[in-house]
């Protein structure tokens, strides 16, 4: 194994939520899957920048993180995510190449259409308190 082989990459995501308590899901284009908005931080961005970026390039929307909520590690592909409760401050919701649809889900929701390991990320976003440590291996928390 290659020190390239050993490195983590670092992704964000924002969940971001109406004034009814719902957050916004995306459905990826490349898997179908609804996430939360986000992806891999540029080598030299920073956290709060490359959440705006992200979020803007997947949705139309400018957000504002209010709150760092949690930290998850897929075990299995090394990757660690930062999630972020978020407002929307500007924009308007577009599609693009990697995203098909929106949907404004309720927490109830999120169970139902989101894989395990994304949606506690939304999950843990919707309460207050100190971010949550979890670690998935790309589908189940472990």
């Amino acid at each position: 194994m290659t020190v390239e082989d050993r490195r983590h990459s670092v992704s964000v995501a924002g969940v971001v939520v109406d004034t009814h308590g719902r957050v916004l899901l995306t459905k990826r284009a490349d898997n179908g899957e609804w996430q939360a908005p986000g992806g891999v931080l540029e080598i030299n961005e920073g956290i709060h920048e490359g959440l705006r970026r992200e979020v803007l390039e997947e949705t139309g929307l400018e957000v504002e993180p209010e709150a760092l909520t949690g930290v998850y590690k897929n075990m299995l592909r090394g990757i660690v995510a930062l999630v972020f409760r978020c407002k929307a401050v500007g924009g308007e919701l577009q599609e693009t190449d990697e995203v098909t649809a929106f949907h404004w889900a309720t927490p109830g929701e999120v169970s139902k259409m989101v894989t395990e390991a994304f949606a506690v990320r939304i999950l843990d976003a919707l309460h207050e308190g100190k971010p949550v440590i979890r670690q998935h291996d790309g589908v189940h928390l472990m």
